[in-house]
């Protein structure tokens, strides 16, 4: 554990050129990527509450053992600070020099990371690849890879310790440690829960106008003659 701790460690140091604004304060998402990822995923990153982070190889035949958009997970590195975890959406996502929109490598992508953005219940995957310097975004089963080759020095700098910060994974469910069902367990996650202001269901707050039935949209079933 104490590998742990000083592997997350490392990477804040790595990373200690990034200017302090940035690792404070995330910019907006480059609009190349939100309008390809969607609004969703791009909650999910934008608005994540925790970031997971996995150790992930490439699905060997016959492997059996758990996985993660089709990756085999090797070993779990941890839930990431919130300071790291801006400036990953800053140096990756909203730092235009960081990213070669249109442009293809000649090289074959490298699965070592995979951190799960997770808000609520939802979550939005980002493969991180070296070499062949890329990230890869998985959401509702689609898949976009951008060419982070200038990023290249950020992305060594995440993978290389957290690669490092080795801890042998093991299934949640196992341990009944999964409770997506939003109740606070304690007084201070209820503390939290009531600061939170206006609820997020704003679906409660909205009626509709008219009860009139529905001619469209995917709950819309056919009406048989």
């Amino acid at each position: 554990m104490k590998r742990f701790f000083s592997g997350l460690a490392m990477t804040t140091a790595l990373l200690a050129s990034v200017p302090a604004q940035a690792q404070s304060t995330p910019t907006s998402i480059l609009e190349e990527i939100g309008s390809a990822i969607g609004p969703s995923a791009l909650a999910n990153i934008s608005k994540a509450e925790q970031v997971f982070c996995y150790q992930v190889a490439d699905r060997t035949p016959g492997y059996e053992g758990y996985t993660i958009d089709g990756f085999a997970i090797t070993g779990f590195c941890g839930i990431i600070p919130e300071e790291l975890k801006n400036i990953i959406t800053t140096e990756l996502f909203s730092n235009q020099d960081n990213i070669l929109f249109d442009v293809t490598e000649n090289c074959t992508i490298r699965p070592r990371i995979m951190l799960r953005f997770v808000r609520g219940i939802d979550n939005t995957d980002i493969l991180l690849s070296s070499p062949c310097h890329s990230f890869t975004i998985f959401y509702a089963g689609k898949i976009n890879t951008f060419n982070a080759k200038p990023a290249s020095q950020v992305i060594d700098g995440l993978v290389n310790p957290l690669s490092q910060s080795h801890v042998e994974f093991s299934s949640p469910a196992l341990f009944n440690q999964l409770m997506p069902v939003g109740l606070p367990q304690t007084k201070e996650q209820l503390e939290k829960f009531n600061s939170q202001g206006a609820p997020l269901r704003n679906w409660e707050q909205t009626s509709s106008s008219t009860d009139e039935p529905k001619t469209q949209g995917w709950n819309k079933l056919k009406k048989s003659n």
